[in-house]
């Protein structure tokens, strides 16, 4: 089965032509001067990207490498910990804490919706020994933003840690870890940067260094171990094992792409290709998720599918019918993601997403307004109003 001609999912996403040539260079040894050059140049532009000051890994694995890594470091059996859930991966990332014998508190809302971060302070105030809270910022099934801005600075008043998965977010929303007081923050290649998928960047506070230190129950000598790269890599400029070096260069040319265009500018073209897809969504006569565009991430389109259709019959006849990937909603509900990261985020990449969407209904039988979905949108993208 041969491959789509437009992967419009929400990750992995389609990459830029310097990234996928850098991606085809030759494999150098990991301890050669050059190599340890670039690790060491790539890991000052991820920090770049994240617009932080605080260290920064680079961990070789798919995000969810990192997350788990993080949140094994930071808790203790015992330990109470605030969950905030409002899709697929933040439920996950309870049932990890579960597992990990954390006393788990939970403020859980519709997967359609956003935690309060008042909610937030008041939970706090009435559980003074919570010591970690974690937090999805983009929840990418439900296409939603959590209010990172506000819940960061809440948690540091009250004594608490912050452990904050950004895998989706970092490059298309607004992102000021440093600004907003968050602790442990994780984002991946594969996403808003249109790059491989290979490798994990995450910022580390140093009192979140302070706990994982303290703490005699963070992974050592393992894969998942953000301590081994803390001592070996930062403080003695060693690998604690072999890194992925074709995904690491890869990883500094998506880099070097979004730092030239400027991450503000980024941002701005996420947004820009948001409104063009929810101009065409609304115009068709489909409903988005999120119970407010508000809430609504710049990355993903979140669309309800219309009854009678299943999404993942949907998004398998446009993928045969069109040649056009969409991803699902997966357990938050019956959903299609219209994605826009990276690459992908600009241009006709849009029109083509929507005109396969529409297309995939009508052939289903749905009563989508296709033209009016794709008039609507050209005007948003052309800088009319919609």
């Amino acid at each position: 089965m041969k491959a789509p001609d437009f992967t419009l999912t929400a990750g992995p996403t389609m990459a830029a032509e310097r990234t996928l040539h850098a991606l085809g260079s030759q494999i150098v040894h990991h301890l050669d001067p050059s190599f340890i050059e670039t690790f060491r140049r790539t890991t000052e532009k991820a920090a770049a990207f994240f617009h932080t000051g605080n260290d920064m890994l680079l961990l070789q694995g798919e995000g969810i490498l990192a997350l788990e890594g993080a949140a094994r470091s930071l808790t203790r059996p015992g330990m109470h910990v605030l969950n905030l859930v409002q899709g697929v991966y933040g439920k996950g990332m309870g049932q990890w804490l579960a597992s990990y014998g954390t006393v788990l508190h939970e403020i859980e809302v519709a997967y359609n919706e956003a935690v309060d971060p008042a909610d937030v302070d008041e939970y706090l105030t009435a559980h003074p020994e919570i010591e970690l809270v974690t937090i999805v910022h983009s929840e990418t099934p439900s296409g939603t933003i959590s209010d990172c801005s506000r819940i960061g600075p809440i948690a540091h008043s009250h004594g608490a840690l912050t452990l904050v998965d950004a895998l989706s977010s970092i490059g298309g929303v607004e992102f000021e870890p440093d600004q907003w007081q968050l602790d442990v923050c994780v984002s991946g290649g594969q996403k808003c940067l249109g790059g491989p998928v290979g490798v994990a960047m995450v910022s580390v506070s140093p009192a979140a260094w302070e706990r994982m230190l303290a703490n005699e129950h963070a992974p050592r000598y393992s894969y998942i171990s953000l301590i081994d790269w803390k001592i070996g890599w930062l403080e003695n400029g060693t690998f604690p094992f072999t890194p992925s070096v074709t995904d690491v260069v890869g990883l500094e040319a998506a880099l070097d792409a979004i730092l030239e265009e400027g991450v503000e500018n980024s941002i701005a073209r996420h947004a820009k290709a948001a409104a063009v897809t929810r101009a065409g969504v609304r115009s068709m006569g489909l409903q988005l998720w999120p119970v407010s565009e508000a809430i609504s991430g710049n990355p993903i389109t979140a669309v309800r599918v219309p009854d009678g259709i299943v999404h993942t019959d949907l998004s398998a006849h446009i993928r045969e019918r069109y040649s056009v990937m969409l991803s699902t909603g997966q357990s938050a509900g019956n959903l299609i993601h219209l994605a826009h990261m990276g690459p992908t985020a600009t241009g006709m990449h849009q029109i083509i997403g929507l005109a396969a969407l529409g297309g995939g209904l009508i052939d289903l039988g749905a009563d989508v307004d296709l033209g009016a979905g794709i008039e609507a949108a050209m005007r948003v993208l052309g800088g009319a109003a919609s």
